[in-house]
């Protein structure tokens, strides 16, 4: 995968000022607030600044936190993580592995196989319909 690098000004130029606080500044949209946090339609949900697919809409869930939530990422070679202690405490960041765009937090709390919730805000996202297999 060829990763993207650009400028700050670069990058304002292509997002929009909340996109831009989010995915490059590791800024957090405000719960119930986002734009795909209730959306329930087929398809998958890309990099908002490079739009290399990270999820399929068949493992986004509900998970009561206002923010869109997966069991996992289309391909863990789509998204890599790191240690986030910027709130005191420890979490994981999930971060685009192709433009380093922050997403959100994967926790060890959500349903599935692997138990896991990545919880991302609808501003690091766009969302590609698709049709139901």
């Amino acid at each position: 995968m060829k990763k993207i690098s650009k400028t700050a000004e670069e990058w304002k130029q292509t997002l929009s000022p909340e996109a831009y606080q989010i995915t490059r500044e590791k800024g957090t949209e405000r719960a119930f607030t986002g734009e795909y946090w209730e959306k329930h339609d087929p398809g998958e949900y890309q990099c908002r600044c490079c739009d290399l697919p990270l999820f399929n809409a068949e493992h986004k869930f509900d998970s009561g936190s206002g923010w869109p939530s997966f069991t996992n990422p289309i391909s863990n070679t789509q998204v890599t993580e790191e240690i986030d202690t910027s709130l005191g405490r420890s979490r994981t960041e999930v971060l685009c592995a192709q433009c380093n765009a922050h997403l959100g937090h994967v926790f060890p709390d959500g349903p599935g196989a692997e138990g896991l919730r990545y919880c991302v805000n609808s501003a690091s996202l766009n969302f590609k319909e698709g049709d139901e297999e």
